[in-house]
Parts: C-alpha cells; structure tokens; sequence
C-alpha cells in the first residue's frame, strides 16, 4: 500500500530528535508523497528546506490564524518568494481559528485569510484551509475568492458545508481523529462524499489514529486514515489508498 500523508508538521519541534532519520525511513513504510505546510514565516522557510532535502516531500507556505497577530503586508512578499521554488505546490496552512481565545481577533484573521487567498489566486497556487470553530466565517471568506482552489484540512464541519466545498470545486480532507469513538459527524460526510475529493493526512505530529492515539503521529500512520476510509465507503484498502494518493498528486500537480 502506498500513501500520500498530504498534510505534516515535520518543521514542529516534536521532530527535533529524529527529523531527518524518520522522514529518510518513509519510502520503506509504504509512504510516496508528503507535504508540509508551514504555518509562520520561520517553519515556511524550513518547509521548503526539507522539500529541497527529500525529493518526495513537497511544501506549503503560509501563516495559520494563531500565528497572524504580527501580520505585515510585507510577509506576502517573502511568502510569494518562497512559493517560486519549485517544491512550493501550495499556499497554507491558512485560515480561521476561533477555538483560541488567545488567537488574534477575528476580524484580523480574516482579513490575513483574505491577502493569502488573493496570493494563492495570483500565482495560481492551491490553497490548504485550516476551519476551526470558524465554519460559517471561514466559507464566507471562501465564497468572496471563486478563483480560488483548495482543501479544508483535517474537516470538521458539516455535511451540508462539505456539499458546498464539492460545488464550488474543493477537496476535502481527513486525519486520524476518523477513528476516533466520537467521530461520527465525519463518518457521515466520508459517506456522502465522492472519493474524487478525498484526501487523507496525519497532520503529523497531532492527531494519532487508534491505536496509537496519545503518542506522537508520523507519515507512517496516514495508511490507517485510508484503512478507516475504505471500511466506511466498502473498498478495499488498497484502493482507497491508490485514489486518495492520486488525488492529492492531482491536487497539486505532482507529476
């Protein structure tokens, strides 16, 4: 089975003991595609570092909302810099999040979500959307930009929104909280769902799937996403894990 982990972290300090060792074991675990979004300045520019390093590691640059209090229109220069490198296949992780209390004002997000939005539309980059808490804000927002494309990472909304995203064009996609107990509104969506807009990711290092869960996640955990999958849309493991990995090469035009 080969996989596509769409969405880690291995810029997080969590990986400071062992980056380079572990992300150099992933071809042996049956993992052929990673990206790795950044989420400041600082972790977008060693996104593309690692890219540079492991020619099957892609980046992302971005600033998340919890990151954005200090945003400066500058930044979007250094970030369409970045995003000329030929490893840069997206613009993210970008968004909302009103989970926080501590995160910058929402209005502020908002207008940061905007910029890079109208970034991503500049240089016809995909963009990966982080929605926490901020759903009805965060499709709003979504809806003002048609020219965009993207995927909302690690869904936690609605069955009703996931039908919006599908007509306007988007991807959604999914991490190992699927396997969690209490993950039932996803497993509704996943039903619904054509696999054409599915893509699987750890969001390496949160989020271990069962029966990991509480210890550190790796790219070598996301075939559990595309097992969780396959379970709920009656395919066979190793299918849901060629379309879910085809689909993300199409979504950001890996060759």
């Amino acid at each position: 089975m080969n996989v596509f982990d769409t969405h880690a972290h291995y810029d997080s300090g969590a990986f400071n003991g062992d980056r380079l060792e572990l992300l150099a074991s992933m071809p042996s675990r049956g993992v052929e595609l990673i990206v790795n979004p950044g989420c400041d300045l600082e972790s977008s520019r060693t996104a593309v570092e690692l890219s540079e390093r492991f020619p099957f590691v892609y980046a992302a640059v971005g600033v998340h909302p919890s990151d954005c209090g200090d945003w400066e229109d500058s930044w979007l220069d250094e970030l369409r810099s970045l995003a000329a490198r030929p490893k840069v296949k997206a613009i993210g992780e970008i968004g909302l999040d009103y989970y926080w209390k501590e995160n910058p004002p929402r209005e502020h997000q908002q207008q940061v979500f905007h910029k890079q939005l109208e970034l991503a539309e500049e240089l016809d980059l995909p963009v990966i959307v982080h929605d926490r808490e901020a759903h009805h804000d965060c499709l709003e927002v979504v809806r003002a930009h048609p020219k965009a494309r993207g995927v909302y990472h690690c869904y936690s909304g609605s069955l009703e929104d996931a039908k919006v995203l599908v007509s306007l064009g988007w991807m959604i996609s999914f991490t190992g909280t699927i396997t969690y107990k209490n993950a039932r509104k996803a497993l509704e969506v996943i039903e619904w769902l054509p696999m054409d807009r599915i893509m699987i990711e750890t969001d390496s290092p949160y989020l271990t799937p069962e029966p990991f869960r509480g210890k550190r996640n790796d790219s070598g955990h996301v075939h559990l996403v595309a097992e969780k999958i396959a379970q709920i849309k009656g395919l066979e493991p190793d299918e849901a894990a060629r379309i879910t990995l085809e689909n993300g090469k199409r979504f950001f035009r890996i060759p």
